[in-house]
């Protein structure tokens, strides 16, 4: 598996499933064009870019350039390295149509193509990237119990409120929880942002 410290962003989430195979990091995505609506996922998007730097892996159609544009200028050139499948005509096998342009999306080709798109993008990181090669204690599943956000009575109603006030986007998974706020905090620093959130 490739190892990635920049977090790695696709549009949808059969690309995500597939991605989850083939690197190990944090791998969001845009929900197609959702992202250019939702304030919380482009506030979110802006912190972890400069947090930890982001890959952008998008369709070779209109749409993901689009899409890939739209990214590039909210979080900022200088935090985003661009990857790229090339434009292969077919379909993918799960739909009954092509897309539009008649193009495979990044969930329709091979592996070996992915891989390389993005040891490609990593070529392009600078050497002065804001990245380092220290990594915070992650934080776990059985912290998320303890701290009564995930399994616990009113967990849902507590997480929703405390991702408000953290201005994250309330629909994230559980895994993209557990990554986004291990890229976004330490866990003695989320601790005491949650301890404050228990006080009130």
């Amino acid at each position: 598996m490739l190892k990635l410290k920049e977090v790695l962003l696709v549009e949808g989430k059969y690309d995500a499933a597939r991605l989850h195979n083939l690197v190990e990091g944090t791998v969001l995505t845009t929900d197609g064009f959702r992202v250019m609506k939702d304030r919380a996922l482009q506030t979110m998007l802006k912190r972890l870019g400069r947090a930890q730097g982001l890959i952008i892996l998008t369709d070779s159609d209109a749409a993901g350039f689009k899409i890939r544009h739209f990214v590039t200028g909210l979080v900022g050139a200088e935090y985003v390295l661009q990857a790229y499948v090339p434009a292969i005509p077919g379909k993918e096998s799960r739909k009954e149509t092509p897309g539009k342009e008649g193009l495979l999306g990044v969930e329709g080709v091979s592996d070996e193509i992915i891989l390389q798109s993005l040891q490609d993008a990593l070529k392009s990181r600078p050497s002065s990237a804001a990245v380092t090669d220290t990594v915070p204690q992650a934080i776990t599943y059985t912290d998320l119990y303890e701290w009564g956000i995930s399994g616990t009575a009113n967990s849902a109603e507590r997480r929703r409120i405390l991702l408000r006030q953290l201005g994250l986007p309330p629909r994230l998974s559980k895994k993209e929880l557990l990554q986004v706020l291990s890229t976004l905090y330490t866990r003695e620093s989320l601790a005491r942002q949650i301890a404050q959130f228990n006080k009130q």
